[in-house]
């Protein structure tokens, strides 16, 4: 895999920003200017968004974990605090429990460790609208699920950049990293993660309700969990509240 579109920020211990599907490390331009006084804080494009190169051959969870554990290798500053938002959360569950070495620590927010029939189902169908119609097809369903409607409505040039960013995407790379996030079996293999993880639910995430972040707390060992109130990129929607819970987590670690 080509290197991935990384930027680096700040000083003190390096926390590793990891996405959403469908967006880009801009995604976390508030909270990075929230810790990057205390922390070396280092966002990536996962593979097929943003800067980063797409993949030719279709991957899965693994393969993103290991993207990861590359690009915390090449920064040499392991182990790492790993944060991550939806995909970024699922990243960070399969890179603690594959590549144990490279983690300090995990915060999960807004994810899922697995899928039951009906939620596959529906990413099928997102992967079967987007090669037909292309990315734009999806963009508007996908900002409703991502933010609040309070959000939307207050927040337009925000919510323009967003878009902007998902639509750039390619088809393709998308519906490969849709069929990565749908395929997670994450629960089998989270009981043998053994670094501290902090689990964050949005209160409003309909996209990926509290019992999903709650299923994900009680498969590893010792997690612990918090809520925030925001839909499911709670930390475009609540950057302080995010970087509170982060920060405190580590701090604590």
């Amino acid at each position: 895999m080509p290197e991935l579109h990384s930027i680096v920020q700040g000083q003190g211990p390096v926390i590793v920003l990891s996405h959403a599907l469908g967006c880009d490390l801009h995604m976390w331009d508030e909270v990075t200017a929230l810790l990057q006084d205390r922390y070396t804080v280092v966002r990536y494009d996962q593979r097929g968004h943003g800067r980063s190169p797409a993949s030719g051959a279709d991957f899965n969870m693994h393969d993103l974990a290991a993207d990861a554990a590359e690009l915390i290798a090449r920064l040499g500053r392991g182990p790492v605090h790993f944060a991550g938002v939806s995909m970024g959360g699922m990243t960070a569950q399969a890179l603690a429990a594959l590549h144990p070495d490279t983690v300090r620590s995990i915060t999960i927010a807004n994810s899922a460790a697995h899928y039951d029939a009906a939620a596959r189902q529906g990413w099928s169908t997102r992967i079967e609208t987007v090669a037909a119609q292309g990315v734009a097809a999806i963009a508007d369903g996908a900002l409703q699920r991502w933010l609040s409607p309070d959000f939307l409505a207050r927040n337009p040039q925000r919510v323009a950049q967003m878009r902007e960013a998902l639509v750039r995407i390619p088809a393709k790379p998308y519906a490969q990293a849709c069929a990565a996030v749908g395929g997670i079996e994450l629960h089998l293999t989270n009981p043998s993660i053994r670094c501290p993880a902090l689990v964050i639910g949005g209160t409003l995430d309909a996209a990926t309700p509290m019992a999903l972040s709650q299923q994900i707390a009680d498969g590893i060992a010792g997690a612990e969990l918090a809520t925030i109130e925001a839909a499911h990129i709670s930390c475009v929607e609540q950057p302080e509240a995010f970087a509170q819970l982060l920060d405190g987590f580590i701090q604590r670690v």
